[in-house]
């Protein structure tokens, strides 16, 4: 699937019904209740971490961030969260491209692999299990450096051009899937996945982007973010005529 691809575009627009993304964004952007940045991204990172099973609640989290609270988190479980925020912090001041984004998962993976994995591409198969067995197979390693080249080149064209918000909201949807579905590293996909989601929707929108809540509303509807997620068995099944209902989340985000 080319991240580029408008076919699912009006479909996606009928879905949303009363969701006017353009209205909720300038409602968003007008708002003076934004927090600071630094609160947005814990906000973010501990639900994107939640989301992967790390059990620090966000209100901990930010009492003992922000005001100076002791809480007993295993220290691996607050580095992971550390790790993501500065991950994020990285994304808000460099430019959307392979390269920069490569770096990113070479901080938000920093507990999750060992060294000379972080920001490579995996060399090895992977499989995504559940209770029920296997889920899903991902694009075999040697085609995923193509991929993710190829990903990113569309990624340049979108953000050279000029994008309504609708299509910024339906383009940084599809860019979050296709990037689950090629699922480049060994670990750290569902996190790196959020974030490029976000950091393609500031690109076109601006910094406004960074305070949405998207982790927030994918990790109080995971059961719906997985089952949306899921189109195939393995990656030469998708289909992605099923793909609506995920790229509708982001904007349902917004008015949530």
């Amino acid at each position: 699937m080319n991240v580029a691809d408008k076919r699912y575009f009006k479909r996606w627009l009928n879905e949303l019904g009363e969701l006017n993304p353009e209205k909720l964004w300038r409602e968003l952007v007008a708002t003076n209740e934004v927090p600071a940045i630094d609160f947005s991204n814990a906000v973010s990172a501990v639900y994107s971490a939640n989301i992967e099973g790390n059990p620090i609640d966000v209100n901990s989290y930010l009492a003992s961030k922000f005001r100076g609270r002791k809480f007993q988190f295993k220290a691996r479980d607050r580095k992971e969260i550390e790790n993501l925020e500065s991950a994020y912090r990285f994304a808000q001041t460099h430019a959307l491209n392979e390269k920069n984004f490569l770096v990113a998962h070479e901080m938000l993976a920093a507990t999750l692999l060992r060294k000379s994995s972080l920001g490579k591409y995996r060399d090895q198969m992977v499989y995504v299990y559940s209770r029920a067995g296997m889920e899903y197979a991902a694009l075999e390693p040697e085609h995923v450096p193509d991929a993710m080249r190829k990903m990113f080149a569309e990624v340049r064209k979108l953000r050279h051009a000029s994008l309504s918000v609708p299509q910024a909201f339906y383009h940084a949807s599809l860019i979050h899937l296709v990037f689950v579905h090629i699922h480049p590293f060994m670990d750290g996909n569902g996190r790196a996945a959020r974030l490029l989601e976000k950091w393609f929707l500031a690109s076109q929108l601006g910094r406004q982007a960074w305070h949405l809540a998207s982790e927030r509303y994918y990790k109080e509807n995971v059961a719906a973010y997985y089952r949306n997620i899921k189109l195939g068995l393995n990656f030469y099944t998708l289909d992605y005529d099923r793909c609506v209902p995920f790229l509708v989340m982001l904007v349902e985000s917004l008015a949530a």
